[in-house]
């Protein structure tokens, strides 16, 4: 029921909403698509990865990208459940097996297992389909989950949680990022069955770093000033920083938001006097820009001093994790909203110090950062100015957790050589 719920509901939004369209048009003759695919590929092992969204495959990518390298004759089949994976992944030269999943139901599982008879099936982090696991399980196919995160206040460890405890039992082997998730799991799981790997992001995020090439306008914008570049940022994390923004012309804000729909970057500006659209920046446009905001008006004669935008709002998918790059601090949004904090170690791997919001609690890369003192949570507005202000004036301190936010990503790399490694020894 709940799935044919979703499914009308998601028809119904599609009426207006972009996304939701997506959804749909996306899977219209995918299992034509799919077969054409499969047929090009006769003759070669097939791997099946499954990712909810974008953030997911980052987890899954460095995984695969080590299987290419190691087993050259494979062939990779991605599936996305959400638009926001696909519609960006589609385009990359190096993966051209992409497909949006079809709706879970048995005759969609089965009929999708008999026409890909992939060899292995890994899992990314989560989102778990009932009839596509279970027909993995009768097949016989090893399923492997990638990047696990396990705890308490999950469906799995609830009295009525049965129907997603029998999918836990699905699966072949399951890599988890940490002892903790381990230790939850095993309530339901065999010890032989899980491994702590890591978090495979950490390998991911320190290939995008170690391999950065520079973004075009970028450093034009920057020149010598101090940068905050701000990356995934929510309505709710842009209303913390307006005040300190209007504040500091002399400093380089960068705002990356999570949506980048036209309503809400026409919001944004208007919330941040002095800013210019990535796009408009590179047509050369918001230089000499003349606005209210102190520091850019002459303060005797009120002319205007020649100075650019000190806001630049990032109006694409696909540059955050190397905009990181180019901060003084960062600023990960997500910490003020329901879902939660978003990836953090995008900006910790460049050795930068990293600023969210109270809602961290599903993320304990979060909390061990907080820890090791490379990030810093903040609960409103004014503890933010004086946690930005203070690393700004305290070099000492800014080079410090610096310092140990790069070093907890490279401490916890190799979650893709353990992965990589368990694959080579038992398939």
């Amino acid at each position: 029921m709940f799935l044919i719920t979703y499914k009308a509901g998601i028809y119904l939004v599609s009426l207006g909403n972009k996304k939701a369209k997506l959804w749909i048009t996306g899977r219209k003759n995918v299992f034509d698509k799919l077969k054409e695919s499969v047929k090009a590929s006769a003759g070669k092992k097939i791997i099946w990865m499954h990712c909810a969204s974008l953030g997911e495959f980052e987890q899954g990518r460095p995984v695969i990208a080590k299987m290419k390298e190691d087993f050259p004759e494979i062939v990779i089949f991605i599936t996305f459940f959400s638009p926001s994976g696909f519609e960006i992944v589609k385009n990359n030269k190096d993966f051209k097996n992409i497909f949006y999943l079809p709706m879970d139901s048995p005759s969609h599982a089965k009929k999708w297992l008999h026409i890909l008879k992939p060899d292995l099936v890994l899992w990314v982090k989560y989102e778990y389909w009932h009839y596509y696991l279970q027909e993995i399980k009768r097949k016989k196919i090893p399923l492997l989950m990638i990047s696990g995160v396990y705890r308490s206040n999950q469906i799995f460890f609830k009295w009525y949680g049965g129907l997603y405890r029998n999918m836990l039992n699905c699966f072949t082997h399951f890599f988890v990022q940490n002892e903790d998730s381990k230790m939850q799991l095993r309530l339901l799981i065999t010890a032989e069955k899980i491994t702590v790997s890591g978090d495979t992001r950490c390998d991911r995020v320190i290939d995008v770093a170690e391999s950065f090439k520079e973004i075009p306008g970028i450093p034009g914008f920057c020149g010598n000033n101090k940068v905050i570049v701000m990356g995934s940022t929510w309505e709710d994390d842009e209303a913390e920083w307006t005040h300190y923004v209007k504040q500091h012309p002399e400093i380089k804000f960068i705002i990356a938001p999570h949506e980048i729909d036209e309503e809400n970057l026409t919001d944004i500006k208007k919330e941040f006097p002095g800013s210019v659209l990535y796009s408009e920046w590179l047509e050369g446009k918001g230089r000499g820009i003349r606005n209210e905001v102190p520091g850019f008006r002459d303060q005797v004669s009120g002319e205007d001093t020649g100075k650019t935008a000190n806001c630049l709002i990032i109006d694409n998918i696909g540059m955050l994790s190397l905009l990181y790059r180019y901060a003084t601090i960062t600023y990960v949004g997500g910490g003020f909203g329901y879902d939660g904090l978003h990836n953090i170690l995008e900006a910790a791997v460049y050795g930068k110090p990293v600023i969210f919001g109270p809602q961290y609690d599903k993320n304990f890369e979060a909390e061990e950062m907080i820890d090791s003192s490379g990030a810093i949570s903040i609960e409103n507005a004014l503890e933010l100015e004086k946690v930005v202000n203070n690393l700004l004036n305290n070099k000492e301190e800014l080079l410090s957790r610096s310092a140990s936010a790069k070093k907890y990503v490279y401490k916890n790399a190799g979650a893709s050589d353990k992965i990589i490694l368990f694959i080579k020894n038992n398939y």
